[in-house]
Protein backbone atom coordinates (compact mmCIF):
# COMPACT_ATOMS: atom_id res chain seq x y z
CA UNK A 1 0.00 0.00 0.00
CA UNK A 2 0.67 3.75 -0.01
CA UNK A 3 1.58 5.68 2.54
CA UNK A 4 3.14 8.98 4.64
CA UNK A 5 6.16 7.67 6.28
CA UNK A 6 8.63 9.21 9.23
CA UNK A 7 12.15 7.87 9.32
CA UNK A 8 13.20 11.66 11.01
CA UNK A 9 11.37 13.76 13.41
CA UNK A 10 11.21 17.31 12.28
CA UNK A 11 8.57 19.80 10.14
CA UNK A 12 7.12 18.92 6.93
CA UNK A 13 10.06 17.94 4.84
CA UNK A 14 10.35 14.66 6.51
CA UNK A 15 6.53 13.56 5.10
CA UNK A 16 7.52 11.15 2.61
CA UNK A 17 5.81 8.98 0.77
CA UNK A 18 6.50 5.21 0.49
CA UNK A 19 5.08 1.72 -0.59
CA UNK A 20 4.53 -0.50 2.71
CA UNK A 21 3.30 -3.68 3.52
CA UNK A 22 -0.81 -4.18 4.07
CA UNK A 23 -1.29 -3.99 7.69
CA UNK A 24 -2.93 -7.07 9.85
CA UNK A 25 -5.37 -6.99 11.89
CA UNK A 26 -5.29 -9.12 14.97
CA UNK A 27 -7.31 -9.95 17.79
CA UNK A 28 -9.89 -6.79 18.80
CA UNK A 29 -9.18 -4.96 15.41
CA UNK A 30 -10.52 -3.70 12.17
CA UNK A 31 -8.59 -3.12 8.82
CA UNK A 32 -9.57 -0.72 6.90
CA UNK A 33 -10.07 0.36 3.61
CA UNK A 34 -9.27 4.13 4.15
CA UNK A 35 -11.58 6.69 2.07
CA UNK A 36 -10.34 9.77 3.59
CA UNK A 37 -7.91 10.55 6.47
CA UNK A 38 -8.38 13.31 8.58
CA UNK A 39 -5.29 15.96 9.09
CA UNK A 40 -5.26 17.24 12.64
CA UNK A 41 -2.71 20.07 14.03
CA UNK A 42 -1.62 17.54 16.41
CA UNK A 43 -0.31 15.51 13.74
CA UNK A 44 2.67 18.34 13.34
CA UNK A 45 3.33 17.71 16.71
CA UNK A 46 3.87 14.15 16.54
CA UNK A 47 5.99 14.44 13.04
CA UNK A 48 8.40 16.63 15.30
CA UNK A 49 7.97 14.42 18.74
CA UNK A 50 6.45 17.21 20.38
CA UNK A 51 3.21 15.80 21.14
CA UNK A 52 1.68 14.97 24.75
CA UNK A 53 2.42 10.89 23.84
CA UNK A 54 6.04 10.35 22.27
CA UNK A 55 6.62 9.03 19.16
CA UNK A 56 8.77 6.10 17.84
CA UNK A 57 10.40 5.47 14.14
CA UNK A 58 10.04 4.56 11.85
CA UNK A 59 6.08 6.00 11.45
CA UNK A 60 2.95 6.20 9.76
CA UNK A 61 1.15 9.31 11.10
CA UNK A 62 -2.46 10.32 11.31
CA UNK A 63 -4.88 9.33 14.18
CA UNK A 64 -8.12 9.26 12.06
CA UNK A 65 -9.99 7.50 9.26
CA UNK A 66 -12.98 6.72 7.92
CA UNK A 67 -13.03 3.88 5.39
CA UNK A 68 -15.44 0.24 4.83
CA UNK A 69 -14.19 -2.76 6.87
CA UNK A 70 -13.96 -6.15 4.98
CA UNK A 71 -17.39 -7.07 5.79
CA UNK A 72 -18.93 -3.53 4.27
CA UNK A 73 -19.25 -1.54 7.18
CA UNK A 74 -18.65 1.90 7.02
CA UNK A 75 -16.55 3.71 10.50
CA UNK A 76 -14.75 5.60 11.33
CA UNK A 77 -12.32 5.35 13.79
CA UNK A 78 -8.97 6.14 16.01
CA UNK A 79 -5.82 4.96 15.03
CA UNK A 80 -3.18 6.81 16.58
CA UNK A 81 -0.37 6.53 14.31
CA UNK A 82 -1.14 4.82 10.07
CA UNK A 83 -4.22 6.72 9.37
CA UNK A 84 -2.13 8.71 6.11
CA UNK A 85 -2.20 5.79 4.07
CA UNK A 86 -4.08 3.37 1.87
CA UNK A 87 -5.12 0.90 4.19
CA UNK A 88 -4.87 1.14 8.44
CA UNK A 89 -5.81 -0.92 11.54
CA UNK A 90 -7.88 0.29 14.49
CA UNK A 91 -8.94 -1.29 17.71
CA UNK A 92 -12.41 -2.04 17.50
CA UNK A 93 -13.65 -0.45 20.71
CA UNK A 94 -12.39 3.04 18.80
CA UNK A 95 -14.42 2.97 15.52
CA UNK A 96 -17.71 3.97 15.39
CA UNK A 97 -20.38 2.95 12.50
CA UNK A 98 -21.11 5.86 10.47
CA UNK A 99 -24.66 6.75 9.74
CA UNK A 100 -25.92 6.68 6.09
CA UNK A 101 -26.95 10.78 6.43
CA UNK A 102 -23.08 11.58 7.27
CA UNK A 103 -20.84 12.08 4.66
CA UNK A 104 -16.61 11.50 4.99
CA UNK A 105 -16.14 15.00 6.08
CA UNK A 106 -18.49 14.84 8.94
CA UNK A 107 -17.13 11.50 10.32
CA UNK A 108 -13.91 13.27 10.27
CA UNK A 109 -14.64 16.41 11.68
CA UNK A 110 -16.74 15.06 14.65
CA UNK A 111 -14.23 12.32 15.58
CA UNK A 112 -11.78 14.64 17.22
CA UNK A 113 -12.50 18.16 16.82
CA UNK A 114 -16.52 17.87 17.28
CA UNK A 115 -15.87 15.57 20.23
CA UNK A 116 -13.32 18.00 21.34
CA UNK A 117 -15.89 20.67 21.12
CA UNK A 118 -18.29 18.58 22.97
CA UNK A 119 -16.29 17.76 26.09
CA UNK A 120 -14.73 21.00 26.72
CA UNK A 121 -18.14 22.60 27.36
CA UNK A 122 -19.79 19.69 28.49
CA UNK A 123 -17.19 18.86 31.28
CA UNK A 124 -14.06 21.11 30.98
CA UNK A 125 -16.15 24.43 31.80
CA UNK A 126 -19.32 23.18 32.13
CA UNK A 127 -21.66 25.80 29.96
CA UNK A 128 -24.70 27.12 31.24
CA UNK A 129 -27.06 28.54 29.01
CA UNK A 130 -26.99 32.38 29.10
CA UNK A 131 -23.01 32.41 29.70
CA UNK A 132 -20.03 34.40 27.24
CA UNK A 133 -17.89 31.57 25.70
CA UNK A 134 -15.08 33.00 24.56
CA UNK A 135 -14.16 30.60 21.19
CA UNK A 136 -10.18 31.19 20.67
CA UNK A 137 -8.80 29.87 16.78
CA UNK A 138 -12.64 30.08 16.47
CA UNK A 139 -11.76 29.00 12.06
CA UNK A 140 -10.27 26.07 12.99
CA UNK A 141 -11.58 22.27 13.31
CA UNK A 142 -12.43 22.49 16.56
CA UNK A 143 -13.54 25.89 16.90
CA UNK A 144 -16.09 25.85 14.12
CA UNK A 145 -17.71 23.34 15.83
CA UNK A 146 -17.30 24.76 19.18
CA UNK A 147 -19.19 28.18 18.18
CA UNK A 148 -21.89 26.06 16.66
CA UNK A 149 -22.30 23.92 19.94
CA UNK A 150 -22.51 26.48 22.21
CA UNK A 151 -24.98 29.05 20.22
CA UNK A 152 -27.01 25.32 20.44
CA UNK A 153 -26.64 24.82 23.93
CA UNK A 154 -27.89 28.44 24.54
CA UNK A 155 -24.85 30.68 25.42
CA UNK A 156 -25.61 33.75 26.27
CA UNK A 157 -23.03 35.85 23.87
CA UNK A 158 -20.46 33.71 21.97
CA UNK A 159 -16.98 35.58 21.21
CA UNK A 160 -14.85 34.58 18.62
CA UNK A 161 -11.30 35.26 17.72
CA UNK A 162 -9.41 34.15 14.18
CA UNK A 163 -6.48 35.97 12.92
CA UNK A 164 -7.64 37.29 9.48
CA UNK A 165 -11.18 39.47 8.17
CA UNK A 166 -12.10 36.10 6.08
CA UNK A 167 -11.71 33.58 9.84
CA UNK A 168 -13.62 35.88 11.35
CA UNK A 169 -16.29 36.67 8.82
CA UNK A 170 -16.46 32.52 8.82
CA UNK A 171 -17.26 32.56 12.76
CA UNK A 172 -20.00 35.20 12.38
CA UNK A 173 -21.26 32.97 9.64
CA UNK A 174 -21.95 30.12 11.97
CA UNK A 175 -23.60 31.95 15.15
CA UNK A 176 -20.66 34.13 16.60
CA UNK A 177 -22.11 37.07 18.06
CA UNK A 178 -18.88 38.84 17.67
CA UNK A 179 -14.98 38.16 15.91
CA UNK A 180 -12.25 40.09 17.15
CA UNK A 181 -8.66 39.60 16.41
CA UNK A 182 -6.42 37.85 19.21
CA UNK A 183 -3.68 39.44 18.23
CA UNK A 184 -4.67 42.84 19.47
CA UNK A 185 -1.83 44.48 22.11
CA UNK A 186 -4.75 44.41 24.72
CA UNK A 187 -7.00 41.28 24.04
CA UNK A 188 -8.41 41.66 28.19
CA UNK A 189 -9.62 44.57 27.29
CA UNK A 190 -11.02 43.62 23.65
CA UNK A 191 -12.52 40.57 25.70
CA UNK A 192 -14.75 42.46 28.19
CA UNK A 193 -15.51 45.00 25.19
CA UNK A 194 -17.04 42.59 22.86
CA UNK A 195 -18.66 41.10 26.05
CA UNK A 196 -20.98 44.46 26.20
CA UNK A 197 -18.56 45.59 29.14
CA UNK A 198 -18.79 42.72 31.31
CA UNK A 199 -15.95 40.24 31.84
CA UNK A 200 -16.18 36.46 30.36
CA UNK A 201 -17.27 33.30 31.51
CA UNK A 202 -15.53 30.88 29.69
CA UNK A 203 -12.86 30.09 27.52
CA UNK A 204 -12.01 27.57 25.29
CA UNK A 205 -8.02 28.14 24.61
CA UNK A 206 -5.66 26.16 22.36
CA UNK A 207 -2.96 29.02 21.52
CA UNK A 208 -0.73 29.65 24.20
CA UNK A 209 1.20 32.35 25.54
CA UNK A 210 -0.13 35.55 26.18
CA UNK A 211 -3.49 34.87 24.94
CA UNK A 212 -3.59 32.45 27.11
CA UNK A 213 -2.60 35.04 30.28
CA UNK A 214 -4.99 37.68 28.62
CA UNK A 215 -8.08 35.51 28.81
CA UNK A 216 -7.29 34.61 32.33
CA UNK A 217 -7.51 38.12 33.07
CA UNK A 218 -10.44 38.72 31.14
CA UNK A 219 -12.43 36.23 33.48
CA UNK A 220 -15.18 36.99 35.78
CA UNK A 221 -15.71 35.22 38.91
CA UNK A 222 -16.27 31.88 38.93
CA UNK A 223 -15.24 32.15 35.22
CA UNK A 224 -13.25 29.05 33.73
CA UNK A 225 -10.37 28.83 31.04
CA UNK A 226 -10.32 25.21 28.98
CA UNK A 227 -6.55 24.82 27.91
CA UNK A 228 -6.73 22.18 25.38
CA UNK A 229 -3.44 22.80 22.56
CA UNK A 230 -0.42 25.91 22.27
CA UNK A 231 -0.42 26.61 18.92
CA UNK A 232 1.53 28.90 19.32
CA UNK A 233 3.99 26.94 20.90
CA UNK A 234 5.07 28.93 23.33
CA UNK A 235 4.18 28.73 26.86
CA UNK A 236 1.44 30.83 28.99
CA UNK A 237 3.23 32.44 32.33
CA UNK A 238 2.61 30.27 35.53
CA UNK A 239 -0.09 30.65 37.39
CA UNK A 240 -0.06 30.73 41.86
CA UNK A 241 -3.07 29.04 42.83
CA UNK A 242 -3.76 32.17 45.11
CA UNK A 243 -4.05 34.59 42.14
CA UNK A 244 -7.03 31.70 41.10
CA UNK A 245 -8.84 32.00 44.78
CA UNK A 246 -8.87 35.65 44.72
CA UNK A 247 -10.56 36.08 41.60
CA UNK A 248 -12.60 32.80 41.68
CA UNK A 249 -11.60 31.36 38.34
CA UNK A 250 -10.80 27.84 37.16
CA UNK A 251 -8.60 26.56 34.96
CA UNK A 252 -8.67 22.89 32.97
CA UNK A 253 -6.76 21.38 30.83
CA UNK A 254 -8.37 18.73 28.26
CA UNK A 255 -6.74 15.99 26.44
CA UNK A 256 -9.19 13.71 24.46
CA UNK A 257 -7.75 10.21 25.23
CA UNK A 258 -8.49 10.50 28.69
CA UNK A 259 -12.25 10.35 27.77
CA UNK A 260 -11.95 7.23 27.12
CA UNK A 261 -11.16 5.88 30.91
CA UNK A 262 -14.87 7.48 32.05
CA UNK A 263 -17.52 5.33 32.22
CA UNK A 264 -20.77 5.73 30.19
CA UNK A 265 -19.18 5.62 26.99
CA UNK A 266 -18.88 8.99 26.75
CA UNK A 267 -17.60 9.07 23.35
CA UNK A 268 -20.70 7.27 21.83
CA UNK A 269 -22.75 9.66 23.62
CA UNK A 270 -21.02 12.72 21.94
CA UNK A 271 -21.00 11.29 18.53
CA UNK A 272 -24.56 10.37 18.57
CA UNK A 273 -25.43 13.91 19.38
CA UNK A 274 -23.04 15.49 17.06
CA UNK A 275 -24.08 13.39 14.37
CA UNK A 276 -27.76 13.96 15.32
CA UNK A 277 -27.24 17.47 15.10
CA UNK A 278 -25.48 17.31 11.62
CA UNK A 279 -28.04 14.90 10.20
CA UNK A 280 -30.81 17.93 11.26
CA UNK A 281 -28.83 20.54 10.02
CA UNK A 282 -27.95 21.94 13.31
CA UNK A 283 -24.26 22.23 13.00
CA UNK A 284 -21.76 21.17 9.87
CA UNK A 285 -18.01 20.56 9.66
CA UNK A 286 -16.31 23.34 7.60
CA UNK A 287 -14.25 21.93 4.84
CA UNK A 288 -10.99 23.11 4.93
CA UNK A 289 -9.14 21.06 2.54
CA UNK A 290 -8.86 17.88 0.39
CA UNK A 291 -4.94 17.07 -0.19
CA UNK A 292 -3.85 13.90 -1.92
CA UNK A 293 -1.37 11.75 -0.08
CA UNK A 294 0.95 13.07 -2.25
CA UNK A 295 0.58 16.99 -0.91
CA UNK A 296 0.63 16.17 2.56
CA UNK A 297 3.78 18.17 3.18
CA UNK A 298 1.93 21.06 1.92
CA UNK A 299 -0.91 20.34 3.95
CA UNK A 300 0.96 20.64 6.93
CA UNK A 301 2.68 23.98 6.73
CA UNK A 302 -0.74 25.16 6.05
CA UNK A 303 -1.79 24.49 8.95
CA UNK A 304 1.05 25.27 10.87
CA UNK A 305 1.20 28.84 8.80
CA UNK A 306 -2.38 29.24 10.02
CA UNK A 307 -3.75 29.59 6.68
CA UNK A 308 -6.28 26.94 7.08
CA UNK A 309 -9.99 26.46 8.05
CA UNK A 310 -12.32 23.84 8.98
CA UNK A 311 -11.11 20.11 8.79
CA UNK A 312 -8.50 18.90 6.34
CA UNK A 313 -8.68 15.56 4.86
CA UNK A 314 -6.35 13.32 2.60
CA UNK A 315 -7.62 10.83 0.08
CA UNK A 316 -5.10 8.39 -0.06
CA UNK A 317 -5.72 7.28 -3.59
CA UNK A 318 -3.70 10.19 -4.80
Amino acid sequence: MRAIQITEFGGPEVLTVADLPDPAAGPGHLLIDVSRAGVNYADTHQAENSYLSESTLPMVPGGEVVGTTPDGRRVVALVGTGGYAEKAVAPEALAWDVPDAIDDLTALGMIVQGASAWVLLRRSVHLEPGESVVVHASAGGVGTIAVQLAKAWGAGRVIATASSERKRQLALDLGADVAIDAGVPDLTRALIDANEGRRVDTVLEMTGGTVTDQSLRALAPFGRLAFYGMASRKEPSPVRPATLMSHSTTISGMWLAHVFQLPGNVMRRALDELFALAADGGIRVVAGGEYGLTEVRRAHEDLRARRTTGKLVLDPSR
